[in-house]
């Protein structure tokens, strides 16, 4: 920016109130003193877009390069699948050969064996029911579902009846 110095900003002060005179100096100087607030900020607002317009074109490129870097380890990832997939595949039909006597190799399929689903027996009912009901009035386990007025009803000493 300009470079002022004591001598200079004394000399540019004497020289306005010579010009504009005592009573219009302080109404001048404040807005002199607005206008400079106003170019500053300006200035700094263009200042801050660039850096943000920087910084997005640094993203940007940082995103394109991770991009790429996760496109190549995907490829390769995909790559060694494939491989490995194809040695076991070859594996397992030259296993499967040789445990035939040549029945893969004819194009027949071999059979897999499935196993069959059984039920876990997991019966939540019976274990609920197992508990002792002097274990669960011990406990607090409620047995009984009440809504939360059958509840309040319940436990209200006897003789007030219903409230209106």
């Amino acid at each position: 920016m300009l470079d002022f110095g004591f001598d200079k900003i004394a000399l540019i002060g004497a020289v306005a109130l010579i010009v504009i005179g005592p009573e219009k100096l302080p109404k001048v100087a404040r807005t002199l003193g607005h206008l400079f607030g106003k170019a500053q900020r300006y200035v700094a607002d263009v200042k801050a877009e660039v850096n943000r317009s920087i910084e997005l074109d640094e993203l940007k490129k940082m995103k394109t390069q991770f991009e790429d870097a996760a496109r190549d380890a995907g490829q390769a990832v995909q790559r060694e699948v494939h491989a490995t997939s194809s040695a076991l595949e070859s594996e397992w039909r030259g296993s499967a050969d040789a445990w035939s006597g040549g029945a893969a190799a004819a194009g027949e399929a071999l059979p897999t064996p499935t196993p069959e689903y059984r039920h876990p027996k997991k019966n939540w009912r019976l274990k609920r029911g197992a508990t002792p009901a002097w274990y669960k009035q011990r406990h607090g386990v409620r047995t009984r579902a009440q809504s939360g007025a059958a509840r309040v009803a319940r436990f209200r000493p006897p003789g007030s009846g219903p409230r209106r």
